[in-house]
């Protein structure tokens, strides 16, 4: 399985942590209407870092920053927005709600959007919580340089040694997957 970092897309091992989460990230997409294109993963993700998905488990913050940092490139309001909005929310990643969800799996959708999305009044110590993203987003651009940089260059210098030219290579390309 591979995920956009910017251009690229980098591998990521369907490690255990990954697998078990899965399904409960993919209903973060459907509770939060975000789409599954590179923004709508980075606003899944921002909303998720914001829910405290870091806290659960370090695994999951790393994915989530993976994509964060292509989603902020492309369109950083959007994930500022959805960081706020998760600030409001909370994920299903909690033992109790993953049982929930695993019992009541043809339960209405409305009722878990009712128990999770934007259901805290206000924002806990909200000073604190822009710090957080500005580290996060700090530590996805870093990610994104140490992953990215080498595989540019990398890629740059394979089209030019077969013989495409330079311009063509940097040429950038209208994508239908970004949403």
């Amino acid at each position: 399985m591979g995920v956009y970092t910017g251009c690229l897309i980098v591998p990521m091992p369907n490690i255990g942590v990954r697998h078990k989460y899965l399904k409960y990230h993919d209903l973060h997409h459907i509770l939060t209407g975000y789409t599954v294109g590179r923004i709508g993963e980075g606003e899944v993700s921002a909303w998720e870092l914001g829910t405290g998905s870091m806290f659960r488990h370090p695994i999951l913050g790393v994915m989530n920053l993976i994509a964060l940092s292509t989603g902020f490139f492309l369109k950083p309001k959007r994930m500022l927005q959805a960081y706020r909005r998760g600030l409001i929310s909370a994920n299903t990643y909690d033992l109790s709600t993953r049982q929930w969800i695993d019992t009541h799996g043809d339960s209405p959708l409305s009722e878990l959007k009712q128990l999770k999305l934007e259901s805290k009044a206000e924002i806990f110590l909200p000073g604190l919580r822009w710090i957080e993203f500005a580290a996060y987003l700090s530590a996805a651009m870093l990610i994104h340089a140490i992953v990215v940089i080498p595989a540019l260059i990398f890629r740059i210098v394979s089209y030019l040694l077969a013989g495409e030219p330079f311009i063509e290579i940097i040429k950038p390309v209208k994508r239908s997957d970004l949403y």
